[in-house]
């Protein structure tokens, strides 16, 4: 298979080309970008102080942090904690295949931030229905969603974030922390304020897919129209990792200091849920490309990611055992 010689893009991934060189149409657009990131980068940082500045302290947290557990959202609960001092509620979303690694990783980090940890543990007949929807044929989502994460994830995503907008307007907290990579999400999202009307939006934009997979039984997992109807401000979405440091040796020595270990039933693109293993690979099947690859190439181009490693978690491949093991426990 080509890929890209500069970043790890193969001739698989939507609208990509290349040039005589080599090198991706993704990559050359990046050259243009790459004097100004710096400089938006630190715009950024001084819009985050000023955010804190502004929402410290006036409710009973400051922050709701969704937590899976990985290695990124824990650095991320860890910066905001630790360098910030906010008030921070970690919530995680268990989609039934959380490693056992990553709930004792939890355990150990949160007493060591003094945080409040709430676990939200949706019906497991709900879950499975919806995953292996995803899994299948029909597909409730663009393309272009799928670029960047397998369909069966973004279903997982679209619940922990519709749970996480309920949990912040029910109490009252006004930023939802997320720990994207700087390759997962665009600097441009990093810290996001919403409209009341743009809220509903999104809310009806996150559901709708799900409705598609599993009807009507999605519906507690989102807003009610009761409390978006007296909503004034909607929370503010942010994800620090895009604008901050962001080394990965350096993180997994920062938050191994707290008792975080790496699980070792996990895929390499994953610190956290087993479920990511048959993800990928019925992604890899339908689509022809790694999920993932959007994601690594991004981190290969900023720096972040040796173009040697990224291979390597892109072609390692899913663990058997595991993906036939997903499949049966999700196979009605």
């Amino acid at each position: 298979m080509r890929r890209c010689v500069t970043c790890v893009l193969p001739e698989t991934f939507p609208s990509v080309s290349f040039d005589e060189a080599g090198v991706c149409n993704y990559c050359r657009q990046y050259e243009h970008r790459q004097p100004r990131l710096e400089s938006q980068r630190e715009t950024l940082r001084e819009r985050f102080e000023k955010l804190l500045e502004e929402v410290r302290g006036l409710h009973a947290y400051d922050c709701l942090m969704a937590w899976s557990g990985g290695k990124d959202s824990t650095y991320t609960l860890l910066v905001l904690r630790e360098n910030y001092d906010l008030n921070v509620l970690a919530y995680t979303f268990d989609n039934g295949f959380v490693s056992p690694t990553a709930f004792e990783n939890m355990t150990r980090v949160s007493a060591q931030l003094g945080v409040d940890h709430m676990i939200v543990r949706p019906r497991f007949d709900l879950l499975r229905k919806v995953f292996w929807a995803a899994a299948g044929d029909q597909q409730p989502y663009h393309e272009k969603t799928l670029t960047r994460a397998s369909a069966v994830c973004t279903t997982c995503m679209n619940l922990a974030k519709g749970i996480a907008l309920r949990i912040a307007l029910t109490q009252n907290i006004p930023l939802i922390a997320y720990g994207w990579s700087p390759g997962q999400a665009p600097l441009t999202s990093a810290i996001f304020r919403r409209t009341p009307e743009m809220t509903r939006s999104m809310i009806e934009a996150l559901a709708a897919p799900l409705r598609s997979l599993g009807g009507d039984a999605v519906r507690p997992y989102f807003p009610e129209d009761e409390l978006l109807a007296e909503l004034k401000q909607a929370p503010c979405d942010i994800h620090p990792l895009a604008f901050l440091d962001y080394d990965e040796e350096k993180m997994i020595q920062a938050i191994g200091k707290l008792g975080w270990r790496r699980p070792l039933d996990t895929d390499p693109n994953s610190s956290n849920c087993l479920l990511n293993a048959y993800a990928n690979e019925v992604h890899k099947k339908r689509l022809g490309y790694h999920p993932y690859v959007m994601e690594l190439a991004s981190l290969v181009r900023q720096g972040h990611l040796s173009r040697e490693e990224a291979l390597e978690r892109l072609e390692t491949a899913e663990d058997a055992s595991i993906v036939e093991r997903i499949r049966k426990t999700l196979q009605p």
